[in-house]
């Protein structure tokens, strides 16, 4: 009898060191493929790739090599990369040359991941975008406002750096996120604009969609994002900020080269705060392409511009800028800045083309993409007066 039993619990104890053994890999080999998939090959005939790489490095020379660019520049077609070039120092008066490894503050480009994250959750039936603001923050003071509304920038909330001027925040105490909500509900800020009734940008709205996530996962936002995000695609340079890394993060600096100070707004995340690199971002730009993260449905639901009050091809979808030349032809973006860090990211979907700009010296040119997307595809932009 005890001899049976023996067996028995040595046959558990296996029994579960293997299922144990084959969870672990079964995660992992999720996780590969992701992220791994095979070389991409070149989209193109080498004397088309050699015309593409004169045109991206006759607008590098132009517009960035000779503006002081301090950062980093990579340009794909079908994920193959066609340039791919870093510049300046990682710190002004250091040695370190920036390379491949290298972090840069995203800023607004940040928002890309926020509505993302919200999205998958929504796709696993954990929320609905129609939610009202009400069901996850009790005492929220403005009926009728929905999740839809943050994501799309409808909501018609007032920018939190603006409202907190004016009810004289103590900017020696750092506001968070739970900040940002709790002043809401107790100052009641005038709205922008009626709720939904037209588009305004207000980073508000990416800080209340980071503390959604946090609500409906039951992670912080920063854990959320690694665990569904950054592992899967093996984004190993990428993270959330926070207050720990301010020390050791990639500074930046004024035009003229003096280092910007942290302030009293730098630990809200959602709206900005994420670190990356201009080859992390390729794997995020990858990955959109695919069904490897999300349902077609969600992706079409992200880029679908939702604003129509003012004529002209600009618009905004979940989280994304966008261009609407045709039905067919449509450029998803985003542009970021905070401090002296400056991003841009573009996605010119009929074309598989992706342009990443990153960089730590404020520099205007790294937003002029326009004429290189033009001088590589054979869409044309009107130029008419942005957000």
């Amino acid at each position: 009898m005890m001899l049976f039993k023996k067996r028995t619990f040595f046959s558990i104890v296996l029994i579960t060191l293997l299922a144990a053994c084959n969870s672990s890999a079964h995660k992992k080999n999720q996780q590969k493929d992701l992220a791994s998939t095979a070389a991409p090959v070149a989209p193109l005939p080498e004397a088309e790739l050699k015309e593409y790489r004169r045109k991206i490095n006759n607008f590098y020379d132009s517009n960035l090599s000779h503006s002081g660019f301090n950062g980093s520049m990579l340009v794909a077609k079908n994920g193959y990369v066609l340039f791919e070039k870093y510049n300046g120092l990682v710190r002004l008066r250091g040695k370190d040359p920036i390379n491949a490894s290298t972090p840069f503050h995203i800023a607004s480009t940040s928002k890309t991941f926020t509505a993302m994250a919200v999205l998958k959750l929504a796709e696993e039936g954990k929320l609905n975008i129609n939610d009202s603001l009400q069901k996850f923050f009790p005492g929220f003071p403005y009926s009728g406002m929905t999740v839809k509304m943050l994501l799309n920038q409808r909501s018609g909330l007032p920018n939190y750096g603006y409202y907190l001027e004016k009810i004289n925040w103590d900017k020696k105490v750092n506001v968070t996120n739970k900040d940002v909500l709790q002043t809401l509900i107790t100052y009641k800020p005038e709205l922008a604009n009626a709720i939904n009734r037209r588009f305004n940008y207000s980073n508000t709205n990416f800080a209340l969609l980071a503390l959604i996530i946090e609500a409906v996962s039951g992670k912080s936002y920063a854990d959320y994002l690694q665990t569904t995000f950054f592992t899967p695609l093996q984004m190993t340079n990428t993270k959330v900020y926070n207050h720990a890394d301010s020390a050791t993060v990639t500074p930046s600096y004024m035009w003229n080269g003096v280092q910007e100070a942290f302030t009293f707004l730098d630990l809200t995340y959602g709206d900005k705060n994420i670190y990356s690199t201009v080859r992390d971002l390729l794997k995020w730009d990858q990955a959109l392409y695919t069904n490897q993260l999300f349902k077609q449905s969600t992706l079409d639901s992200a880029f679908q511009p939702y604003s129509f009050e003012r004529p002209g091809i600009h618009n905004y979808g979940f989280g994304w800028r966008m261009y609407t030349l045709s039905p067919s032809k449509k450029i998803v973006y985003h542009n970021g800045w905070w401090h002296g860090n400056n991003a841009t990211f573009y996605r010119v979907l009929p074309d598989s083309l992706t342009i990443i700009i990153l960089g730590n010296k404020f520099n205007r040119n790294i937003y002029r993409v326009k004429p290189l997307i033009e001088s590589l595809t054979d869409l044309h932009f009107s130029y008419e007066a942005e957000e």
